[in-house]
């Protein structure tokens, strides 16, 4: 469905025509989601009444490497310079890196007089913290100045900046080589990877450990999480096509981990060759998982299309039913995947009232392209909705706690994906 008052300059503007991991040409896309606002680009009402930045929203898969990407590149500078998610926000997320800091410490192998930590795409620095709090010299580098601002201002070290040599460069000048270096929910992020992976191959230790951690794709195939799918993430990644990449650069996969973050992610510990990390049977066997399951295979990702398009037929009459029979809907959380939800299944405030978020960045501002408003859960709390969606699906428990009261009052929570269920 049309979006309002949106345009793009040109549709294939931003049109990639060879992959990000191995330089093949892209094929045709197998899944189009249709032009769409930046998921994080939330707006006042007075920007509201402007013309919107669109860029078609659409996904290929590399048929040399197998990488499912993006067949269009938002430039970062669109996307990260002010950016309104923070990670701290949550009490999932803080006990989520305060355990990853404790796994990174434990895993170094080097007997040393202090550890330097470097976290790429580091946000508001929470994982930095967890880092200092594990005894780590730790060091953030957060492209987004409002951000980084924020974390300097708290104790964070911070770097302003992209994750390029000049920057490498002062870490190495002040800090030295890093004994860990991580890139979470940042690596499928990056469209020049190959010069991100230059410069971690000189910032990172002999014996280092390069840890990444991003959902993983045969999670949001097999649990239908489209919503996963918006500009900022341009790569959905697999364990093979990241092996060969990792491979090229000298540097080796010696773990995985499977979690539960963001409905399935993969945590993956890289090292350089001869870094001296046993080699986990982990590595192996979920590779042999991913070929079993058909994840080199077309067929599969066009299957997935056709589910797509069945899922939000299947969530739009949901949510048309809930209006006809005049009940009222809202949605609990305002997060990126949110809006890629909202604009390829058409909905506005009219279908729905408004959207509660705990980020005071994204509060009294209305979402992209729907132009739904963002408020306090004070909001939702002295005028209580029917039914609650829960776009923040991950932190769906941790929601459903903070409103037990409306439950007793009759109010009903929906997840909205693999298919709409209520509570």
């Amino acid at each position: 469905m049309p979006l309002p008052k949106t345009k793009s300059a040109s549709l294939d503007l931003y049109r990639k025509t060879e992959c990000r991991y191995c330089l093949s040409a892209l094929p045709e896309c197998f899944l189009d989601l249709g032009v769409m606002p930046l998921a994080n680009s939330f707006l006042t009402p007075e920007e509201a009444v402007q013309e919107e930045f669109v860029c078609p929203l659409r996904l290929s898969r590399c048929s040399q490497c197998g990488l499912v990407q993006l067949a269009d590149a938002v430039p970062p500078e669109r996307m990260f310079s002010n950016y309104l998610y923070v990670s701290s926000t949550t009490q999932t997320f803080q006990a989520h890196f305060a355990a990853y800091a404790r796994d990174a410490r434990s895993r170094i192998l080097k007997k040393k007089p202090f550890f330097v930590a470097v976290d790429i795409g580091s946000n508001d620095g929470l994982l930095v913290s967890c880092y200092q709090k594990e005894g780590m010299k730790a060091v953030g580098i957060e492209p987004a100045t409002n951000l980084a601002d924020q974390a300097n201002r708290e104790g964070r070290t911070t770097l302003n900046d992209y994750f390029g040599a000049p920057a490498v460069k002062r870490i190495l000048d002040d800090y030295g080589p890093a004994d860990v270096a991580s890139a979470n929910n940042v690596f499928a992020h990056i469209d020049d990877i190959h010069g991100v992976l230059r410069n971690l191959t000189r910032l990172l230790d002999s014996e280092g450990i390069f840890i990444i951690e991003f959902p993983y794709l045969p999670a949001m195939v097999e649990q239908m999480l489209f919503d996963l799918i918006y500009h900022e993430h341009l790569s959905y990644i697999s364990l093979s096509p990241l092996k060969v990449l990792l491979e090229s650069f000298g540097l080796q996969i010696f773990d995985v981990e499977e979690i539960a973050s963001h409905g399935g992610s993969l945590r993956v510990f890289v090292e350089k060759k001869k870094g001296g990390h046993a080699l986990s049977p982990r590595v192996e066997s979920l590779l042999r998982h991913e070929i079993q399951k058909g994840y080199n295979d077309l067929v599969l990702y066009q299957d997935f299309s056709r589910r797509v398009y069945a899922v939000r037929e299947e969530l739009t009459r949901f949510v048309k039913d809930v209006c006809v029979r005049g009940k009222t809907l809202s949605g609990y959380g305002a997060p990126a995947k949110g809006n890629t939800l909202i604009n390829f299944c058409g909905f506005t405030s009219r279908d729905i009232a408004f959207l509660v978020d705990d980020n005071p960045l994204k509060q009294n501002r209305l979402t992209p392209g729907a132009h739904i408003p963002v408020v306090t859960k004070s909001h939702l709390l002295e005028r209580p909705t029917d039914y609650v969606l829960i776009l923040a699906w991950n932190f769906a428990d941790e929601i459903i706690r903070k409103l037990e009261s409306l439950r007793e009052k009759g109010v009903q929570f929906v997840i909205p994906l693999p298919h709409p269920k209520v509570l």
